[in-house]
């Protein structure tokens, strides 16, 4: 054995320079929209009496009460929704048999299992807008019209709480996709 030294490379310190890098993979970072730290929300502690009617609610339009109200109602209906769609993936479409040896009863089968999924994805499409409208109670944009920024009537949300567009906006809206259609 020589006395010659082993030259080995130096562990790197910190992070690879842009020069050392030679085909660097793309990185994807998913966007996450965060109310800002200094905007609280405005339902969070807030307990809704369980008498309370919006309707009779003669305080400041969505005030922290109602926010919390309307919350409840989303989270409800929201939970409802799943519910029931757990159990049609757990009763009905797992028992469903499709390979029936009648044809009649396996088109009548067919057609219950197309018309169940068409209903499942309609609430998981309204589900997307029930999450959109709790997004709004947090930024503090619910219950106003999207289009026209004037408050949404108490009615309207009660009925349609994912509601984004006051009555006379919704009804401007649908006379314009009919017009639309009828070219």
């Amino acid at each position: 054995m020589d006395n010659t030294t082993i030259n080995r490379p130096k562990a790197p310190k910190g992070p690879p320079k842009k020069s050392e890098l030679k085909d660097p993979a793309p990185v994807i970072v998913p966007v996450v929209r965060e109310r800002p730290a200094n905007k609280p929300s405005k339902v969070s502690g807030v307990i809704v009496p369980p008498d309370y009617n919006p309707h009779k609610d003669k305080g400041e339009f969505m005030n922290p009460v109602m926010l919390a109200y309307f919350k409840q109602l989303l989270l409800k209906w929201r939970t409802d929704l799943i519910r029931e769609s757990e159990h049609t993936i757990r009763e009905t479409l797992q028992e469903t048999e499709l390979q029936q040896p009648d044809l009649a009863d396996r088109a009548s089968a067919e057609t219950d299992h197309a018309l169940e999924l068409r209903t499942r994805d309609r609430e998981r499409k309204l589900i997307s807008k029930i999450n959109q409208a709790l997004e709004r109670i947090e930024e503090g944009e619910y219950g106003y019209c999207e289009e026209t920024g004037e408050p949404i009537s108490i009615a309207r949300l009660i009925a349609r709480p994912n509601a984004t567009l006051s009555l006379e906006a919704q009804e401007r809206h649908e006379r314009m996709e009919k017009t639309q259609r009828d070219d």
